[in-house]
């Protein structure tokens, strides 16, 4: 038997050196269970701001609709009408930044961009005629209604979190809550607040008009699916491991849409945050995903947080997405992608790809544009020449480049455009599209550029 002996020296070295490895390691978990609660403090916080923003948004939005229906001129109703865009989109804005809005307030997200939408198509049409129809107008009412009690309703959810008597759950606690549901064979779930308020979410009009949200368009086919059978709950799942490389049995269901676009939605805890990934019943196609965790220090430039993001799409299997681009928020470098056919970019074919810049990785990923639209293409020969269409852009422009390009326009329509590149003489960038086939002005884009990014808006 061999014998170890330790002086009496050695014996209160290593009970010292014992002894400051856990102090290290206490003081190391106390650190990160500090860091991980300021997250959440911020989250938090960060969850009651935007939600203040988005009850003042709609709040101005219902105002504006309001305003809406007394206009009795053609230019004050535009003017109106332009105020009621910019509403909706600040609230649609506001909704993006709550945590889980995507998860739990679809109707909402839904009407605000209705309305919209709408206010868009009634601004032509009186530009058009000088007016607008009474079946306009009762849309317009019948918006404006609806506008006054969801106004109402988030007024008295602000008044409870301003109050304490209401809290916004965090990602984790709503999936969590959602996956124990639907493990429960469809039980009834606890309602939240704003389940309660998606349930009893204000009856929305019909609107049949020159737009997206038409009523005649709703049932309209998804085109990246097509023909494709319908999936089990098991094989979404491994849709969705496969698509992220890791095991089926990490996921967990948190709730099955119904809807446009049905599909089933999973939970996972992975890379240090709680990730969500929504999978298509129609052809297990996975339509989105997001990883909510803090970002850390950036250690990964643009130029590499976009290589990163097109490796991930040609590991998948996308060929010919096409880039145009991006912005950094705090650590979150947010790809655009568009489809290319030919070298015809088509817009309407969108992803996003949202790349973590401290580890590289893809924590975001939406490709709904996509599947609604993409198949191959068959595009007329451009009827006028490239040269008139240079020709046709704003004295105050120069033309830089030119291009062909798909984008969509109203009533669930595609226009073949020439995609215009300008500069202004203050050096300001803008797009400007005219229809191959007419010459004719179609949209107009400006690009607010910054060292974060670029945005066209």
């Amino acid at each position: 038997m061999v014998r170890f002996s330790l002086s009496r020296r050695a014996l209160v070295r290593a009970v010292s050196f014992l002894t400051a490895a856990f102090l290290v390691l206490g003081g190391f978990l106390l650190a990160q269970g500090e860091q991980l609660r300021w997250t959440r403090q911020q989250q938090a916080l960060e969850g009651q701001h935007a939600f203040a923003e988005l009850t003042t948004a709609v709040t101005e939005l219902d105002t504006a609709l309001q305003k809406g229906l007394y206009a009795a001129t053609a230019p004050m109703l535009t003017t109106v009408l332009s105020e009621v865009y910019a509403k909706s989109q600040m609230a649609q804005m506001a909704l993006g930044d709550i945590p889980y809005a995507n998860v739990e307030l679809e109707q909402t997200a839904a009407f605000l961009a209705k309305a919209g939408d709408y206010a868009c198509a009634l601004s032509r049409s009186a530009a058009r005629s000088g007016g607008i129809s009474g079946e306009e107008r009762e849309g317009l009412a019948g918006l404006s209604a609806a506008a006054a009690e969801l106004s109402g309703r988030l007024s008295e959810i602000q008044t409870g979190l301003t109050e304490g008597s209401l809290s916004l759950e965090s990602l984790e606690q709503a999936t969590a809550r959602l996956s124990e549901a639907a493990g429960d064979a469809g039980a009834a779930v606890a309602g939240t607040t704003f389940q309660t308020m998606e349930e009893e979410f204000p009856e929305v009009p019909t609107l049949i008009y020159d737009g997206p949200f038409s009523q005649h368009l709703t049932q309209r086919t998804l085109l990246g699916l097509e023909g494709l059978p319908e999936v089990t709950q098991e094989q979404a799942r491994q849709a969705a491991a496969d698509f992220l490389g890791v095991r089926p049995e990490v996921f967990t269901l948190s709730s099955q849409s119904q809807g446009e676009l049905p599909a089933y939605a999973f939970t996972a805890a992975l890379d240090g945050g709680e990730t969500y990934v929504e999978v298509t019943r129609q052809g297990g196609r996975v339509l989105e995903l997001f990883t909510s965790r803090a970002m850390g220090e950036e250690r990964l430039s643009f130029e590499e947080g976009v290589a990163a993001a097109d490796c991930f799409l040609t590991e998948r299997g996308f060929e010919g997405m096409e880039h145009s681009y991006y912005i950094d928020q705090e650590g979150l470098l947010t790809v655009h992608y568009a489809y290319a056919q030919d070298g015809v970019v088509c817009y309407p074919d969108l992803m996003k790809v949202s790349v973590a810049l401290d580890t590289g990785k893809v924590v975001g990923y939406e490709a709904s544009g996509y599947w609604w639209n993409h198949r191959a293409r068959e595009l007329p020969a451009p009827a006028v020449p490239e040269a008139e269409a240079r020709a046709g852009v704003s004295p105050l422009l120069t033309v830089r480049s030119c291009r062909l390009a798909v984008i969509p326009t109203p009533g669930e329509h595609e226009t073949l455009c020439y995609e215009l590149a300008c500069r202004d003489p203050e050096g300001r960038n803008c797009l400007v599209y005219l229809d191959t086939q007419t010459g004719e002005e179609v949209h107009i884009l400006i690009l607010i550029e910054s060292e974060n990014g670029t945005l066209a808006l």
